[in-house]
């Protein structure tokens, strides 16, 4: 299905934004640090002028796909939906920061189709499964573990990690605050935003 276009066209949007239009997709295992990363990073761009937003998982479930659930089919289904509002609001200008685990290579490669090669930036997460559950305040690690928690990523169902993504920030081995520095360092050198 082709899009609807204005008459005003992305150019025009980057520079009354000073910004190129990106989505940096975090992905990573529940408790490697996406969420942390992506609010701070939001913080950090807005403070220098970025018009930016966090998708979170947790904020689209409550609204946007709270008719979903955790299966494989599920999941793809968020990552999708979740894709096609960052695509929109990177044609709207935005800078977007989603935070989800979108464990399948699959799934990611159909979010980077939506939104564009050229504005896809995919950031891996690397922590370790014992690195996640010890930092893992709710238990859930634990929980799955035991069986009380079914298909839970990294325990019980699974996580391919990204082969080929634009940027590993190692969240196990470095602060939060050097790991939102990597990203922001990522964005400045590539992606060439200015305040």
């Amino acid at each position: 299905m082709q899009r609807a276009n204005g008459a005003i066209n992305g150019q025009d949007r980057a520079r009354m934004f000073r910004q190129k239009a990106v989505t940096v997709w975090l992905t990573g295992l529940s408790g490697a640090g996406k969420s942390t990363i992506a609010y701070e990073l939001e913080h950090r761009l807005m403070a220098l002028g970025h018009a930016c937003y966090v998708l979170d998982g947790d904020n689209v479930r409550h609204g946007l796909t709270s008719d979903l659930g955790f299966t494989l089919e599920d999941r793809r289904e968020n990552i999708r939906r979740v894709a096609h509002v960052a695509q929109l609001m990177n044609d709207a200008g935005l800078i977007v920061i989603t935070a989800l685990i979108s464990p399948m290579d699959e799934d990611r490669a159909m979010a980077r189709e939506i939104i564009g090669h050229d504005r896809f930036v995919e950031t891996y997460l690397t922590a370790s499964v014992d690195d996640c559950a010890r930092r893992d305040p709710k238990g859930l690690y634990a929980k799955a573990r035991s069986g009380a928690i079914a298909a839970f990523t990294g325990v019980s169902a699974p996580y391919e990690p990204p082969a080929h993504p634009d940027l590993y920030v190692d969240t196990a081995n470095q602060s939060k605050e050097a790991s939102v520095a990597s990203v922001f360092d990522y964005l400045h050198e590539t992606v060439l935003l200015t305040a």
